[in-house]
Formats: structure tokens, C-alpha cells, sequence
């Protein structure tokens, strides 16, 4: 009952318009307030100050600054040019390229608003000017930059390791395959959009073009090799890795390519550090309401509650990516992860599922919800950028959404999509 009441006022405060931070503080505030317990409150500064000075979580502004720097200081237009030159040619080609190029963007900021927002800018221009109709550029742009949290590096995962314990890299070798394999739905699924209503298509360029285009991108697209490499390695750990990605798309950007100033610096460190405010906060609010949960015992109370609807794994992990997909109609993916995580991982590690497999499960619900309405971060930001209301875009979204569905329940039925590489590469364990 506590656990209702508790869950009933957060979801109410949301409902109000309170941001969620906010309405996270607030809920945990106002439990101890009415019960009279103010010794706990007294603790509400010390347990937000350390939700948020993991070392990991330092990764966090640093991809967040690379993927700024790429999309300012023409790294992206880079990578979309490369991405033309190898799939363009198919028809509904730059369909087909937006999903690439946000595959090879993902291996560097780990970021979809960041994707959907910069990269995204330059394959609407892109396909508005090649005649495409604006509700299928629009659909595809924001489905193809879910592709940036599931491929390594991706901030939510940075995210979970922070509040799990699992390891970082781990995490991050688990997202290949699923990342790999919406790149494929979604290049499937624009296949199909593109025969059925006849889109363009021009024709193939040569391999001396390929070559061209691979040439001019090459030292962009040598950043995700850097950050991988060094990650598995040993030459830095993750955290370290949103270090080199940022100072390395600093150097492309100002010395290689001059495409940014000294001038330009101020403006994309404030949206930077905007950006991670936002996240911070949210982060710090849900550690103490995470607080209040494990006071209370909410987690236990979980447990039981949910191995008495459900008696098999599958079944509980099918009730757990329910609300989870539900909860991301309503929340942006970072909420979903710190107040679901504390939640339901002693759920499904009580019942033998890999905690890595797990983070891959809900990254991907996350993703999902990132397209639905009515708080779909990357659905609003691609509205904006595109000049499109918001239900013609999420009908355009159906395909794709379907495809990344496919991909989710994968992901669920074969533990092996995740677990294989990081157990082939490092081992057992977290």
C-alpha cells in the first residue's frame, strides 16, 4: 500500500507539469515531512551531492561537449556525406543514409538528442532539397537517432553503470549487436516505405567516389575506433574515453577542418553545461528518492509482489518492459532509468537474468519512448526542427517503431544479442 501511495503522488506531481526533478525531491521531501521524520531530511543535501560525484558519471558532460563540437565544426556533414556515397544509391536512398549515418554518428556521442538535433538538421536539409516527403524524413531523422544510446559510447548506459555497479565497458560491448540490428530494422523498414510509395533514387557512384567520400570523413570517423580501442585497451577507462573523444573532435574541429573559433567556444560550452544541468539535476533528485525507496523497503515489497503475478522470468521481464514502455510515454529516457533501476534489478536478478542483458532491455525501452507522445524528447525536437506537428510525425513513426519493437524483443528472447561479445571479450562477471 505504502509503495502505491508513494508511486500515486509522484505520478501525480508529473501530471501536474512539475519538471520531473522536481517532482522527485518533492515526493521524498514531503513523505518524511509527513511522517515527522526530519533526521532523514537532514540527509536530502549529503544524498544528492553523492548521486552525482560518481567518477562515472563524469563521462557524461564529455560526450555530451563531443557531440556538440562534431555537429558545430562539420563532423557530421562529414559522416553524412561518407553514409551517401555508400548506401544512397538504394532506392529511398536518403532514408537509407540518414540510418547509417546516425550508426556511424553513435560511435561518438552516444547522445539521440544530440543526433536528432545536429546530424539530424543536416539529413532533413538534405532530403527536403531531393523532393522527399517531409513526414518520412522527419519519422526516419528521429528513429534513426535512437540508434546513439544502444551503440557504444551511450550516456545511458554510462547512466546504469553508475547506479548498478555493472561495468562500463561491458555495457557498452552489449550494445553493439542490438545497436547493429536497429540499423538494420530501420533500413529495412525504409526499404519497404520506399517501394510501397515509390521514392527516389539516384544512381551508383563509382568506387572512386566511395573513396572520396571515405577520404574527407576518415579522420571523423576514426573517433569511435579511438574510444573503443582505448577503452578495451587499457590505455583509458570509459570515463576517461568522453576525455579523448571531446578533446579529439576539439582538434578536428578548430586545427583539421577550422570550421569552429575561439569565438564559438563560449556559446557550446553553455549549451554543454545546460545540457548537463538538466541531467544532473534529475540524477541528484532520484538519489534521494532512491533513498527513500531502499529506507522503506519498497524493493522487497516489489519483489514479492511481482514473483506472485508472475512465477518465470520471462513473465516478470514481460510485465517489467510493460511499465517501462508505458512509464517512457510520460518520462524522458534518463527519469525512466534512475527511478526504474533501483526498482525492479533486484527483480530480475532474483530470477537469473543478466543484469547486463537487462541495461539492454531498458536503454531500448527508453529509446522507444523517446519517439511516443506526449513527452517524447526526440519526437518534440524533431516536430521543431522539422516544422511538423506532433501527431503527423508520430503516425509517420508507426514503420519504424514497429521495427525497433522487433529489435526489443529480440534483445529479450535472445540473451546471447547482449551477453556474447562482453562474455567473449572479457569474461564472466560484471
Amino acid at each position: 500500500m505504502l509503495t502505491l501511495i508513494i508511486l500515486a503522488a509522484l505520478v501525480a506531481l508529473i501530471a501536474f507539469g512539475l519538471p520531473v526533478a522536481v517532482a522527485l525531491g518533492l515526493t521524498a521531501v514531503g513523505f518524511y515531512v509527513l511522517q515527522g521524520d526530519f533526521r532523514i531530511l537532514a540527509m536530502l543535501p549529503q544524498r544528492m551531492f553523492s548521486a552525482t560525484t560518481g567518477f562515472t558519471l563524469l563521462a557524461i558532460p564529455f560526450f555530451i561537449l563531443a557531440g556538440n563540437l562534431m555537429n558545430t565544426g562539420g563532423i557530421t556533414e562529414r559522416i553524412f556525406k561518407f553514409a551517401d556515397a555508400c548506401v544512397g544509391h538504394i532506392r529511398g536512398g536518403l532514408g537509407q543514409v540518414n540510418v547509417l549515418a546516425s550508426l556511424l554518428f553513435s560511435g561518438m556521442s552516444g547522445a539521440a538528442v544530440a543526433d536528432a538535433a545536429g546530424l539530424g538538421q543536416v539529413e532533413l536539409k538534405a532530403m527536403k532539397d531531393k523532393g522527399y516527403d517531409p513526414e518520412f524524413s522527419a519519422a526516419i531523422t528521429a528513429a534513426s537517432s535512437t540508434i546513439g544510446p544502444v551503440f557504444p559510447p551511450s550516456i545511458p548506459f554510462v547512466l546504469y553503470s553508475s547506479i548498478t555497479g555493472v561495468s562500463v565497458a561491458k555495457l557498452f560491448l552489449a550494445g553493439v549487436i542490438p545497436g547493429i540490428l536497429m540499423a538494420v530494422a530501420l533500413m529495412a523498414a525504409v526499404w519497404v516505405m520506399a517501394h510501397l510509395h515509390k521514392m527516389p533514387r539516384r544512381d551508383f557512384i563509382d568506387w572512386r567516389g566511395i573513396w572520396s567520400g571515405f577520404r574527407d570523413s576518415a579522420l571523423s570517423l576514426l573517433t569511435p575506433v579511438i574510444i573503443i580501442f582505448g577503452i578495451f585497451g587499457g590505455v583509458f577507462t570509459p570515463t576517461e574515453a568522453g576525455v579523448a573523444a571531446s578533446a579529439y573532435a576539439l582538434f578536428l574541429s578548430m586545427v583539421v577542418y577550422r570550421e569552429i573559433t575561439v569565438s564559438d567556444l563560449p556559446r557550446i560550452l553553455w549549451e554543454t553545461l545546460q545540457h548537463t544541468i538538466r541531467v544532473m539535476f534529475v540524477i541528484a533528485a532520484a538519489g534521494f528518492f532512491g533513498w527513500l525507496l531502499v529506507h522503506q523497503r519498497i524493493p522487497n515489497h516489489l519483489v514479492q509482489s511481482m514473483l506472485g503475478l508472475a512465477d518465470t522470468p520471462m513473465a516478470v521481464l514481460a510485465i517489467v518492459v510493460v511499465v517501462l514502455l508505458i512509464l517512457g510515454m510520460f518520462l524522458e529516457g534518463i527519469a525512466v532509468i534512475v527511478l526504474t533501476v533501483p526498482l525492479f534489478l533486484p527483480v530480475v536478478t532474483q530470477l537469473g537474468i543478466d543484469p547486463i542483458q537487462f541495461g539492454v532491455i531498458m536503454i531500448l525501452c527508453s529509446m522507444v519512448g523517446l519517439l511516443t507522445p506526449p513527452v517524447g524528447m526526440v519526437l518534440f525536437a524533431v516536430s521543431s526542427i522539422a516544422n511538423l506537428s506532433v501527431g503527423r510525425l508520430s503516425r509517420a513513426l508507426l514503420p519504424y517503431l514497429a521495427g525497433l519493437f522487433f529489435v526489443l524483443l529480440i534483445v529479450i528472447f535472445i540473451p546471447a544479442v547482449s551477453t556474447w561479445l562482453p562474455d567473449l571479450l572479457m569474461g564472466g562477471g560484471l
